[in-house]
């Protein structure tokens, strides 16, 4: 099975509910295990005009094993999205969302297509995916053109979002397509 990381982020209603039915549901995918889940950190929501305000984003990053192809373990994301109350139609970047679902990396994989950039193209700019993913797997070599550890990457971050621990804590279903205790 491959590792990948999933950056999973809510700023619409139940916010921990829907981050920990997102690690739920990710589990429950055939050829999917979520076999670790980072703390969570409260972000300001990134916003397309700096006047605008959002609510705060609660954020963590999964740590899974899959034997699904990096396109599939996107549709996979997109129908756990959908299933917290995500809809994309007319939706506007970086709208206020239930459950947002990023691949950040499948192991040493490298795309570049209309639908999939793995790495994720974005993440060395963002603070609210990097320091839960050090927390989780500092060590992990984000394949090129990063080609560094993510803890490399956090102290490199310019990203200066204030970043707070959140008094919630996610947890992995102990069994294969079994829900969590914590939902």
């Amino acid at each position: 099975m491959t590792p990948a990381y999933l950056a999973l982020g809510s700023n619409q209603g139940a916010r921990e509910e829907h981050l920990q039915g997102g690690v739920d549901a990710l589990h429950a995918v055939d050829g999917v295990r979520v076999t670790a889940v980072s703390p969570v950190y409260e972000t300001e929501a990134h916003t397309v005009r700096p006047e605008e305000t959002q609510p705060a984003f609660l954020n963590a990053v999964a740590a899974v094993k899959t034997t699904r192809s990096p396109e599939a373990l996107l549709r996979a994301a997109q129908a756990v999205e959908r299933g917290e109350g995500r809809t994309r139609s007319g939706e506007r970047r970086w709208a206020p969302r239930p459950l947002d679902v990023d691949l950040l990396a499948v192991g040493d994989e490298e795309r570049a297509t209309p639908t999939l950039t793995l790495p994720h193209p974005r993440l060395a700019q963002r603070r609210f995916v990097l320091r839960p993913w050090a927390d989780l797997a500092p060590n992990f070599k984000v394949p090129p053109p990063f080609d560094r550890p993510v803890s490399a990457l956090l102290a490199a971050c310019s990203d200066a979002a204030a970043l707070t621990p959140a008094p919630v804590a996610l947890t992995v279903p102990s069994r294969p397509g079994a829900a969590s205790d914590g939902r």
